[in-house]
């Protein structure tokens, strides 16, 4: 039976546990794994078979996850991880070795371009930043040692959608897989559809919806032929010293079209050990089972909240996906006919200190570095998650010094649109 998404977020992976008939996915709160025989622990470790062998690796409550994950996407396997921050740096490190390249869109998170732009930089892999109003600039950036593409599906916090079709075409010439990371736009855009290889998720944001849990993952398409690209790909392609020589594009055969998400499983995993707990995959997958209704409200909510804003005299910008021109607004039409999320940002006529003011005066509002909680948040980007960025960078990933993001929650329309009109009462006074 082909189910749909809202039915996938509920069933997918799971129908009982088989020991006790139990419903909900139980938390397998353990470390390690009795094998049957000796042969059954070779099998596991000579990757035969695929099951538990430790849970920094794998384990049954995640697995069930991962699983769900999978089936959202309509992707081959996915793989869990303890942060969106770790999805994103093995999601690259996965195929780019020391004197690598990938090229990326300039519109991302501040984590995820200082990762970029330092940490990877530190480890020999080179990030070659374009502005993704020109998919062209993907192909002019590329060289004979680029191994992946990079972009954010419904950036944070500019809050344009990606080209992912027309990118991930370019890519495809090349032999260069498309990764997207989903993390603001789950159930609205499933990049595998318009060509994307690989998907990142930060689970902590509207997946697990609570707030309580960071988490992130991968999701491998299963679409893209690795071993079609050898000479591009190397990772996947020539023997692996870390692992008995395996050559992943070949011994991944018999399991699957999983070569990307088993190589990242059993080195990059099991080295660096990322793993996250099963406690957290327990209650991100309580998110999961209500993220497709959350979202739909999510969107609503934003949707009003920029209506408000537009109108509002005090506001000089409002940045969401309903108030975009030209080629960026046809994008959104697009990629967002399902909802446009609940990302919102706007920009006062007093500035930076007006913005200030009116963060300080929210009292519904929490002032938090997250998004996607079900309850209603708001910061200012420049002073905080893009702080690290110097004032040009900022300007590329679309924050200026005066700009708010609102993550806008569930809560009714009212109470939210009352909060911001007392906050920009204040934003106003000296």
């Amino acid at each position: 039976m082909s189910l749909r998404a809202e039915t996938l977020a509920l069933h997918a992976g799971w129908r009982r546990d088989p020991a006790t008939h139990a419903v909900a996915v139980p938390i397998y709160q353990t470390t390690s794994y009795q094998f049957d025989d000796t042969e059954d622990a070779a099998a596991l470790f000579g990757l035969e078979k695929l099951g538990n062998i430790y849970t920094r690796i794998m384990n049954p409550t995640t697995d069930v996850l991962e699983q769900r994950l999978a089936a959202l996407e309509g992707g081959a396997a996915a793989l869990a991880l303890a942060s969106g921050q770790a999805a994103s740096a093995f999601s690259v490190q996965n195929l780019a070795r020391v004197g690598d390249n990938i090229v990326s869109s300039t519109d991302l998170y501040g984590g995820t371009w200082n990762l970029f732009a330092n940490t990877l930089k530190d480890q020999g892999i080179e990030t070659r930043f374009v502005d993704p109003a020109d998919p062209d600039g993907f192909a002019r950036a590329t060289d004979d040692r680029t191994r992946a593409y990079y972009a954010e599906t419904l950036p944070n916090p500019k809050l344009e959608p990606f080209p992912i079709a027309d990118v991930a075409a370019i890519g495809r010439r090349f032999g260069i897989p498309l990764i997207m990371d989903n993390t603001a736009a789950p159930l609205l855009v499933r990049p595998f559809d318009h060509g994307a290889a690989i998907v990142v998720y930060s689970l902590t944001k509207y997946l697990g919806g609570h707030g309580t849990s960071i988490g992130g993952a991968i999701v491998d398409g299963g679409n893209f032929d690795w071993a079609a690209y050898a000479g591009r790909q190397p990772a996947l392609n020539t023997p692996d010293p870390s692992y008995h020589g395996a050559v992943w594009a070949e011994a991944a055969k018999p399991l699957g079209p999983i070569a990307y998400i088993l190589k990242a499983r059993v080195t990059l995993l099991r080295d660096l050990g990322a793993a996250i707990s099963p406690f957290n995959a327990f209650l991100v997958l309580q998110g999961i089972e209500t993220v497709a209704l959350r979202i739909r409200e999510h969107s609503r909510n934003a949707l009003a909240v920029a209506g408000y804003l537009k109108e509002h005299a005090d506001v000089t910008r409002v940045i969401h996906p309903a108030y975009l021109q030209g080629a960026a607004a046809a994008r959104s039409e697009f990629y967002l006919p399902r909802g446009q999320g609940g990302l919102v940002g706007f920009e006062l006529a007093g500035g930076a200190p007006a913005g200030k003011r009116f963060i300080n005066a929210l009292k519904l509002f929490y002032h938090v570095a997250n998004i996607g909680d079900a309850r209603s948040l708001a910061i200012h980007p420049a002073s905080t998650t893009h702080s690290q960025l110097s004032p040009a960078d900022q300007a590329a990933t679309g924050v200026s010094p005066g700009y708010v993001r609102l993550s806008v929650g569930i809560e009714h329309i009212d109470d939210i649109i009352a909060d911001l009109a007392q906050a920009l009462d204040a934003a106003r006074v000296e």
